[in-house]
């Protein structure tokens, strides 16, 4: 594609050099460049891509997309080999020429686009099987992994990819005609432009509290809300939860959008009634079309009757009738949500994501709503991340939890000791009984010891992830293999 084409709809470009030339390839990674390549020099949180301009043009990069404040020492060292084209925004113009060089693939399905601080895979995989049931093609790209159908793609490494990547991901969903495509969409993806460019025609915010303020993502609250919200301003129609405090003022905040409502306590146009929670499923009355419809989900707790609905907000604006979706919801399972691990041994052990204050909060308060005996929680918090919900989570689990254990996450490059020490604090403004075992299998193994077969043990925080970051290395931590080795070598 010519150069110009790939760069059509960005503004404020300055330019010198062919703009005629021939583009194979946009990167913004100086190890993907290959000849006859756009190379977009992005300055990250521990990385700039300035400093890997000469390498991406040894490599065969043909035309340069740079910062306007990009060091003019540099850029002159530069002009003559290749096309610069300085940008306002680099990672603006990586998106935009992302979308362009793959032909703008997002116009070519249904898009649909899930934000919020929690039920975004959950979400999203109920409307996957529902659309399915209805007989369409899905495609769907999140935390835990993206598919085409019942074929997985490839595991996530993050909710939402870059632009180059995920706009290649969209272009084979096309080839493969896809009718929809649903997309969980971090607030990073819509702050630092990685869905730029996309055509939703869908988007769902689906709650807020407190999450992901650290120096290397949101500074503030406010910044965590603005930039999930762009979501709503890039969307054809848009659902929101009308029970949350935040995206309950959505729709006077947007009254130039079409904002549709669902919940439980407020007035909304889709209301849930007639609620019934057990250990295994949660069932609950609503309006599809002219009838009221008994649904039942497969996932127990109150926070999957949101989930529910927004899945039934948006495949009825879909098409799908009321037999698909009670069908699909029945036996809906969601890898790392309130996933339950069959064991030799018959515990009651459940493996959730729950990874921010009121996703515990919401986990712990389900599960003691229906647990005969003792809830048993295992947790610890992520390192390099919010460091003030710690001690949140931790007077959560102990005014919740009969019993908690606190634990390591991904510590990444923190020392998993103050992180539990943190979280301590917390703890012990409660009256709950606790442990600190800071090896998370130890801590596992000290639960299931403990723990009877009235007892539910809370495994929260890892979820899908089959992994445990250490100072940059992922180690292989599967909760569930761990649960079954511990279980069945002898070690219960």
């Amino acid at each position: 594609m010519e150069l110009k084409n790939i760069l059509a709809g960005i503004e404020g470009l300055k330019v010198k050099g062919d703009l005629s030339i021939d583009i194979k390839n946009v990167e913004s990674d100086s190890r993907q460049i290959k000849e006859n390549s756009l190379f977009v020099a992005v300055k990250g949180f521990d990385v700039d891509g300035h400093d890997y301009i000469k390498e991406a043009i040894k490599k065969g990069a043909v035309a340069v997309i740079a910062s306007i404040d990009a060091d003019r020492k540099l850029l002159k060292e530069i002009m003559n080999d290749v096309t610069l084209i300085l940008a306002p925004d680099t990672r603006l113009a990586l998106a935009t020429c992302a979308c362009n060089i793959n032909g703008n693939p997002s116009r070519k399905f249904k898009l649909v686009g899930i934000t919020g601080t929690k039920g975004k895979t959950t979400t999203s995989f109920m409307v996957k099987r529902i659309l399915e049931k209805s007989g369409k093609k899905v495609g769907l790209i999140g935390t835990i992994a993206s598919y085409i159908g019942d074929k997985k793609l490839e595991d996530s490494d993050r909710t939402t990819p870059e632009s180059t990547k995920l706009q290649k991901m969209f272009a084979k969903m096309a080839r493969e005609k896809c009718d929809v495509v649903i997309m969980e969409v971090s607030s990073q993806s819509l702050k630092l432009n990685r869905v730029a460019g996309c055509d939703f025609d869908i988007g769902v915010f689906t709650n807020f509290s407190e999450d992901h303020i650290s120096p290397k993502e949101h500074p503030d609250m406010k910044d965590y809300f603005e930039s999930k919200l762009k979501l709503l301003t890039m969307s054809k129609t848009c659902f929101v939860n009308s029970d949350d405090l935040q995206t309950s003022k959505i729709p006077k905040l947007m009254p130039e959008k079409e904002i549709q409502t669902y919940g439980i306590d407020n007035y909304c146009n889709l209301l849930a009634k007639d609620i019934t929670v057990t250990n295994t499923t949660v069932d609950f009355k609503v309006k599809i079309g002219t009838r009221n419809e008994r649904i039942k989900v497969d996932i127990p707790g109150r926070f999957s009757v949101y989930n529910a609905l927004a899945a039934i907000a948006i495949t009825t604006k879909l098409g799908c009738n009321a037999e698909e979706i009670k069908e699909a919801l029945l036996d809906i399972k969601v890898p790392g949500r309130s996933e339950l691990v069959e064991n030799e041994k018959g515990l009651t052990i459940m493996i959730d994501y729950a990874h921010s204050p009121e996703s515990l909060q919401n986990i712990l308060s389900a599960t003691k709503s229906y647990t005969k005996g003792r809830v048993i929680s295992v947790f610890g918090c992520g390192g390099d991340r919010d460091s003030g919900k710690r001690p949140l989570m931790g007077e959560i689990s102990g005014k919740i939890a009969d019993f908690t254990v606190i634990t390591s996450d991904n510590p990444r490059t923190e020392d998993p000791n103050e992180i539990v020490k943190q979280i301590e604090v917390g703890i012990k403004k409660t009256k709950g009984k606790y442990t600190c075992i800071v090896d998370r299998i130890e801590a596992i193994e000290y639960a299931i010891k403990m723990a009877n077969k009235n007892d539910i043990i809370v495994l929260a925080g890892k979820g899908h992830e089959p992994y445990q970051e250490i100072n940059g290395v992922k180690h292989p931590f599967d909760e569930r293999l761990i649960v079954n080795d511990i279980i069945n070598n002898g070690r219960y």
